[in-house]
């Protein structure tokens, strides 16, 4: 059969990856227990607060590592009101197909992709900051099949707004052994990504990888409120009191027995001003303090964050700055993670 697509050469399954770079017992130990921790405040066992934070994208291992280092001792001083995760994102979904792809796709943003080295190089930066840090980190499940080379050491996985009405992530996510958040998707129709919260938190039978595949669900599917764009094309936010009051409606709706929700105070809710994201942390705690039902309900936040802020281009080769969507920088992050503890 004619195709338009050229077969470059068979890249090892998961299983063969695992093996060659395999994680100590230490390691897994310490993912297990982390994820367990944002298990406990999902289903409310534990009242912290959860922040996603870091990078845009995970563009080089130096910086980011770099990142994730400075979080440990922030991590020490608000222990006992903050549970933080970090963000390795390490494929980026593109609107129009155009830009960075991810580290999965260049794990050197200034060389051609290179698909193998990229599987091998997320490893190894998920693995390390297990490892070096404490830390499970999040990444975003932007193409199923490709969750399973790194299902052993994430600690959080997104669904983007462009994928949570696709029938696969869905399915997937129901097998998934750690917490999915579920964004809404980027028009805003709300009952989309509740379907697929319920979706995932069901059992299921389906084709994966070559296997028929059976899941049991996944009881820590979430939303993500990341605001979304009209037919004008112009950002609208969703993380207001009132939009947070309809969002608990609605798990009450489909009878959902733990509701949980992180708040993205970037994207559309900020339009993308990268320093509106202090603004709007602040402002979902107050309304959490305002209703019990928000309060119940917002188990944490997502935050976009690298060393400096704002964003670059490739070529300008600025360390720790995002190469993709803008972020706040350390200093602002610290101190914003700080004044959250003291609010809470």
């Amino acid at each position: 059969m004619q195709q338009n697509a050229r077969f470059i050469r068979k890249l090892p399954i998961p299983m063969d990856i695992k093996k060659e770079f395999p994680l100590s017992e230490k390691v897994s130990a310490v993912r297990a227990a982390r994820v367990e921790e944002m298990r406990a405040i999902l289903d409310g066992r534990d009242h912290r607060l959860m922040v996603i934070v870091g990078p845009c994208s995970a563009d080089r291992e130096d910086s980011v590592m770099d990142y994730i280092y400075r979080l440990v001792p922030l991590q020490e001083q608000v222990k006992d009101k903050i549970l933080i995760v970090p963000r390795i994102y390490t494929n980026k979904p593109r609107t129009n197909g155009a830009g960075y792809k991810g580290m999965l796709h260049q794990p050197d943003p200034s060389k051609k992709p290179d698909m193998l080295e990229g599987i091998i190089a997320i490893r190894r930066l998920h693995t390390r900051a297990v490892e070096e840090t404490g830390f499970a980190c999040a990444d975003e499940m932007l193409y199923p099949e490709n969750y399973r080379y790194l299902s052993d050491i994430l600690g959080y996985v997104a669904v983007g707004a462009r994928s949570v009405e696709n029938q696969q992530h869905r399915l997937v996510a129901s097998g998934i052994d750690v917490p999915v958040g579920m964004k809404n998707p980027t028009g805003g129709d709300l009952s989309v990504m509740m379907n697929s919260i319920y979706a995932a938190m069901g059992d299921h039978t389906f084709l994966y990888r070559g296997w028929e595949v059976e899941t049991d669900g996944n009881p820590y599917a979430h939303a993500i409120m990341r605001g979304y764009v009209n037919e004008k094309g112009d950002s609208r936010p969703n993380y207001h009191y009132e939009d947070l009051i309809q969002l608990h409606k609605l798990y009450e709706e489909k009878g959902i027995k733990n509701p949980a929700c992180i708040v993205d105070c970037n994207h559309a809710n900020s339009g993308k001003q990268y320093l509106e994201q202090i603004r709007i942390a602040k402002e979902v705690l107050h309304s959490k303090r305002h209703s019990a039902d928000i309060d119940r309900l917002v188990k944490g936040l997502m935050i976009e964050s690298y060393i400096e802020d704002g964003n670059q281009k490739i070529s300008e080769g600025t360390y720790g700055k995002s190469i993709t969507d803008a972020c706040l920088g350390w200093e602002k992050t610290e101190r914003l993670i700080l004044d959250l503890a003291e609010l809470l």
